[in-house]
């Protein structure tokens, strides 16, 4: 047992704007031939003054096929320092991850070689099901008791999502977390201010909405999910439901003020069935009732038909297509990831109900196809998807495949992993760094979800301002 916390353990999100410089990434891999071969977890070097800084370093494959890893967490992380569920003497040493399309977790040991994570626990998708009643386990997040798991859907791949817990020291799941769900079904993400005892969860759809693919019948029929969730954190008990239109369809991660003295937070949807924009709401607590409210849109691009894919020839335009976003712990930037565009955009969200764009950067694109500045010349195929800002605030890494059901109607013609870093600069402008790109072609497997060792932007939550 640690005497001391553990070192990556920070009261407040502006000490730990203060932590050393991270020196790996940990990038979850998606394998897509088909070949029978396991998706992967590979660590990239992200230390400069280290000879192999932007090459990976090593790669762990999993142990059987088809599990599409998606967004892995920490088992513990500065949640743990809250005073009203103390655990101050556990360690940030295991690495939580999820495969979304198998419902199986994996857990991970980074402690005595943070290269070369090792297996040392599998979850079987059975367990997950008799125990929790959920599966399709989707985000991992560190709580103050708990590892916190998100699930689209139960056992036969329908309604209801939700979330359930695992022991963060035996990892055995625990079970659903919700005791009263009230009006919710559909579920994507989660999040909380843990100040107010409050959790927020947002909507996407059903495994069996969303495993084949995107629905333009579902799409057009506005039933993929467009509300939030209110709960009350300690009790586990639906409180309120905001919808934030039928037309913006699929309201994906959730981003809430890292201070927790603070009640608000952002959230994207992905495609507006209106004028095919996406859009950024600002949710915030007043005079005792949630709202939200629309703060960015983000509109579609005119195209060549001839060169967009067959779902949106129809309609002469890319459409973004924000898939993640990313809030600097100081909750100054806001980093928007527009897939289909191929874009990624800061904002000055220091007043959240009027954001304030400061930057832009792109690469890739359904059509632009833009270079990397480090190979200029060459187009590079997938957008911005996953987004991850270093704890200080000063550099973002991000990734460009998103879903591969939805990556292969998107970019037929197949999409090339990349990892690439893009620094922000004190009055949030952003610019791509030139000497940093990690291209997975050469393994065939696409990167989706980044973590940073220590933790990130949005791998921790904070009991103090």
């Amino acid at each position: 047992m640690l005497i001391q916390p553990d070192p990556t353990f920070y009261p407040s999100a502006r000490e730990a704007m203060r932590a050393p410089r991270e020196k790996l990434a940990y990038v979850a891999l998606l394998d897509t031939k088909g070949e029978g071969r396991p998706d992967g977890l590979a660590t990239v070097d992200l230390d400069p003054d280290s000879p192999a800084y932007g090459t990976v370093v090593g790669v762990h494959d999993m142990t059987v096929p088809g599990d599409e890893l998606h967004h892995f967490g920490w088992n513990v992380c500065s949640a743990a320092l809250c005073p009203y569920a103390p655990h101050p003497h556990v360690e940030r040493r295991y690495l939580v991850v999820p495969g979304l399309r198998s419902s199986r977790i994996y857990v991970f040991d980074v402690k005595d070689d943070p290269a070369r994570p090792k297996l040392v626990k599998t979850i079987e998708p059975e367990v997950i099901f008799e125990r929790t009643g959920y599966s399709r386990p989707h985000t991992v997040h560190c709580g103050t008791d708990a590892i916190y798991v998100s699930a689209l859907g139960n056992v036969d791949g329908d309604a209801p999502g939700g979330v359930f817990m695992l022991d963060h020291d035996t990892f055995e799941p625990l079970g659903p977390w919700e005791a009263d769900r009230g009006p919710q079904r559909l579920h994507y993400d989660f999040w909380w201010h843990l100040g107010h005892d409050t959790m927020i969860t947002s909507e996407w759809g059903t495994p069996n909405m969303i495993e084949a693919g995107p629905d333009l019948g579902l799409l057009v029929g506005r039933q993929y999910g467009h509300k939030l969730h209110v709960w009350d954190l300690r009790k586990r008990t639906h409180l309120q439901q905001i919808d934030l239109g039928d037309q913006h369809q699929m309201a994906l991660e959730l981003r809430p003020a890292h201070d927790p003295t603070k009640t608000y937070g952002f959230v994207n949807t992905v495609i507006s069935v209106e004028d095919l924009s996406a859009n950024i709401f600002t949710w915030y607590l007043e005079d005792g009732v949630w709202k939200a409210k629309k703060t960015i849109t983000i509109p579609a691009e005119p195209a060549d038909p001839a060169l967009l894919p067959e779902p949106l020839k129809q309609f002469g335009a890319v459409p973004p297509l924000v898939s993640d976003i990313s809030l600097t712990l100081d909750d100054r930037i806001l980093l928007v990831s527009a897939w289909g565009t191929g874009e990624l955009l800061a904002f000055d969200v220091s007043d959240p109900l009027n954001p304030r764009q400061t930057g832009s950067v792109r690469v890739g694109g359904i059509t632009g196809r833009a270079a990397h500045p480090g190979t200029p010349g060459t187009p590079r195929n997938g957008g911005p998807q996953m987004v991850e800002v270093s704890r200080d605030g000063r550099r973002a890494y991000f990734t460009n495949s998103l879903y591969r059901s939805w990556d292969e109607v998107f970019y037929p013609d197949g999409i090339d992993g990349w990892l690439v870093k893009a620094d922000i600069a004190e009055d949030g402008s952003i610019a791509l760094d030139p000497g940093f790109l990690v291209d997975f072609a050469a393994d065939g497997r696409r990167p989706h979800q980044v973590r940073l060792q220590g933790g990130d932007s949005s791998s921790d939550s904070f009991c103090y301002p």
